[in-house]
């Protein structure tokens, strides 16, 4: 599993982990014929809104002490996953940048470049975090 992939795991939920929302959906299928038929839909996740991304990623014990919405560092620190220049170099090597320097307008350009890779996976991401 890439660094991406680890980094959309901890925002959507790891599909072997159910979180809270997937166990309340699960138990809602139980309840009525339209929730049956929303649980044999393929698997994978419905598109979270704004507020989800931002409140989810919020959550996270030690979000408010950290610049999470502007710093891949702070970003990757919160969902745990080393910031060293290697693993953030490997990062932007998945998402297309095999030129990363490590500066400063490097790791604005790599936060964007996550915060719209979570926008292509399906999340609606506020436009100042990926543009």
């Amino acid at each position: 599993m890439g660094i991406f992939s680890s980094i959309k795991g901890a925002i959507f939920g790891d599909d072997d982990k159910p979180d809270a929302a997937a166990a309340a959906s699960a138990a809602g299928a139980a309840a009525g014929a339209a929730a049956a038929k929303k649980a044999a839909a393929p698997a994978g996740r419905a598109a979270i809104s704004e507020v989800d991304v931002v409140a989810r990623i919020g959550n996270i014990p030690g979000s408010d002490k950290l610049n999470w919405q502007t710093s891949i560092v702070d970003l990757m620190k919160l969902v745990q996953i080393d910031p060293s220049y290697a693993n953030r170099k490997e990062l932007a090597g998945e998402l297309g940048n095999n030129d990363y320097s490590g500066t400063a307008e490097d790791n604005i350009a790599l936060h964007k470049a996550v915060m719209k890779g979570i926008a292509d996976a399906g999340g609606i991401v506020p436009a100042s975090m990926k543009d």
